[in-house]
C-alpha cells in the first residue's frame, strides 16, 4: 500500500475540509503505540471520499485505515520525539481554518452554526485535537526529510531511470518580468478621503456610533466589513508596515490615530493579544482614484518602458526605483513567480487572458505597452512586462530542464526516505487492529481476537 502512503505525504501538509461528524456508534478500533483509532475516523474520510466519487467500494476503508495509522506512526513518533506545538500554533491554525470557512458564508456566523450545528467557538474545541496532532505530523514529517539533498549524479541516475515513454513533454514556456505602477492621488482626492475617516473616528469616539456599525457602513475593506471591521488574528509579518506598527504598539481596546498605507486611511482597533500575534478591527476609506491620476500612471509608465528600451535605464533598476514594493515580484528584481508550480516558469495556460495577450507576440528581451491590472482589494494599477525567456515544446532533458528533474528527484527521494522510515516504524511499533477490519492487508498490525 505504498502508493496510499504517497498520497498521503501530500495531504498531510493541507487541511482536510470540515464536515460534520458522522453519525455512528464511536469506539475504538485500533492502536498504534499510544494513539488511538476511532470508528469515526475511518467513517468520516469515507464519507467524504463518497461525496466525490459515488459508488466507491466499502474496501476503501482498508485503504483509509491504511493511511490513518501511517498519520498516527508519524504523531506518536513526534511524541516520543519531543515534537513541541504549543497552544498558540493550533490556535493561530484553528484561527485561519474557520476565518476561511466563515468568510465563504461571507461572515453570517448564525448560517455557520445552522450548517454545523454548533458555533464557531464548539468547533474550534472539537477540531482542537486534530489540528494539533496535523501540526505536530508536520513538524516531525518536516525534520525527517529537511535534510535531504540531491546530488548532480543522482539527478542523472533519477533522469536515466524514467523509462522513454514516461519522460514528460514540456510544453513551451515563459519566464516574465514586470513593474507595477501605483497611480497617485490628487490633493483633492485624498483630502476627501482624510475628512471622511476623520469624521467616521470621531463618532466612535464620542459615542455617537459603535465601532462595529461604522465598519459594517462605510468601511471599503469588503471582508472585515461583514463582521465589523474584524481582522481576526495574525502575527507579525502578515500586515504593511505602517498598519503593522500601528497595531502592535496599541493596549487592548485602544483606538488609533488616523493612519495612512498603500491602501488608504484606517483607524485601528485592538480587541486581544496571544503572543506574537494580535486581533484587531479597523476602518478604511480609500482615496477615489480619477481618470485623470489613471492617465498621469499609465503615460509614467510608457516613459518608463521607453527610457528601458533606450538602454537609459535597467529594467532591474526600474524595479526598484518604481515598482510597488508590496508586489511579490518587487524583491525578485521583477520576475513573476508562477504560484502553480512555484517556479519562474509559465505555460500559456498559466497566464490569465490579458496578460497572455499583452506578451504573446514579444520577442525575447521585449517590453509590453502598459496594461491596466486591479490589485487585490479592487485598486487599479498599471503593468509593464518583458519577456525574459521562452522554450519550444520540448521532451524534458537534462541540458534545458535539469532544475526542473533536480526538483523530481529530490521529491522522490524524499518520498522513498520517509517510506522506509514508515516501514521500519511499522515493524517496531505495537499497532493493533479490530477484528472487524481482519480481512485488510495492514502491514505490521496485530490483529484482535
Amino acid at each position: 500500500m505504498k502508493h496510499l502512503t504517497c498520497i498521503w505525504i501530500t495531504v498531510l501538509l493541507g487541511l482536510m475540509p470540515i464536515s460534520g461528524r458522522a453519525q455512528v456508534i464511536d469506539r475504538v478500533v485500533g492502536k498504534v503505540g499510544s494513539e488511538f483509532i476511532l470508528l469515526s475516523e475511518i467513517e468520516e474520510e469515507f464519507s467524504y471520499a463518497k461525496t466525490k466519487s459515488p459508488g466507491l467500494p466499502e474496501d476503501l476503508k482498508c485503504d483509509i485505515l491504511d493511511n490513518i495509522i501511517a498519520q498516527k506512526l508519524v504523531v506518536y513518533q513526534a511524541k516520543i520525539d519531543s515534537v513541541d506545538v504549543t497552544d498558540e500554533e493550533v490556535e493561530l491554525q484553528l484561527d485561519f481554518r474557520f476565518e476561511s470557512v466563515l468568510r465563504q458564508m461571507n461572515g453570517d456566523e448564525t448560517f455557520f452554526q445552522e450548517f454545523y450545528g454548533a458555533s464557531i467557538a464548539q468547533m474550534k474545541e472539537r477540531y482542537k485535537d486534530d489540528q494539533k496532532s496535523k501540526i505536530l505530523a508536520e513538524k516531525m514529517q518536516q525534520k525527517l526529510i529537511s535534510e535531504i539533498e540531491i546530488t548532480p549524479k543522482e539527478v542523472e541516475e533519477f533522469y536515466k531511470s524514467i523509462p522513454y515513454d514516461s519522460i514528460p513533454y514540456f510544453k513551451s514556456e515563459m519566464e516574465i518580468s514586470e513593474i507595477v505602477l501605483v497611480p497617485t492621488v490628487n490633493d483633492e482626492e485624498r483630502s476627501k478621503a482624510l475628512n471622511k475617516i476623520t469624521e467616521l473616528r470621531n463618532q466612535v469616539v464620542n459615542n455617537e456610533a459603535t465601532f462595529s456599525d461604522i465598519a459594517s457602513k462605510y468601511s471599503q475593506d469588503p471582508g472585515s466589513a461583514l463582521r465589523g471591521g474584524d481582522l481576526g488574528f495574525a502575527k507579525r509579518g502578515v500586515y504593511v508596515p505602517e498598519f503593522e506598527a500601528t497595531v502592535f504598539s496599541l493596549a487592548k481596546e485602544e483606538l488609533s490615530e488616523v493612519i495612512e498605507t498603500e491602501y488608504g486611511f484606517h483607524f485601528i482597533q485592538q480587541m486581544e493579544r496571544r503572543g506574537n500575534a494580535v486581533r484587531a478591527r479597523h476602518v478604511l476609506i480609500k482615496p477615489e482614484i480619477t481618470d485623470a491620476d489613471l492617465k498621469l500612471a499609465e503615460n509614467k509608465l510608457d516613459t518608463i518602458r521607453r527610457l528601458i528600451l533606450a538602454d537609459s535605464m535597467s529594467f532591474e533598476a526600474a524595479v526598484k526605483k518604481y515598482s510597488l514594493k508590496s508586489s511579490p515580484s518587487y524583491s525578485n528584481a521583477g520576475r513573476v513567480k508562477n504560484q502553480n508550480n512555484n517556479s519562474t516558469f509559465f505555460s500559456a495556460d498559466d497566464f490569465d487572458p490579458d496578460t497572455y495577450f499583452a506578451i504573446f507576440e514579444l520577442k525575447k528581451g521585449e517590453i509590453s505597452k502598459p496594461l491596466e491590472i486591479s490589485l487585490p482589494g479592487g485598486k487599479k494599477a498599471y503593468r509593464i512586462i518583458r519577456l525574459n525567456s521562452i522554450s519550444k515544446p520540448h521532451k524534458a532533458n537534462l541540458k534545458q530542464d535539469f532544475d526542473k528533474i533536480a526538483n523530481f528527484a529530490k521529491e522522490s527521494k524524499k518520498n522513498e526516505y520517509f517510506l522506509k522510515w514508515l516501514d521500519k516504524k511499522r515493524s517496531s511499533t505495537f499497532i493493533y487492529v479490530d477484528p472487524m477490519f481482519g480481512h485488510c492487508d495492514l502491514h505490521g498490525a496485530r490483529q484482535g481476537q
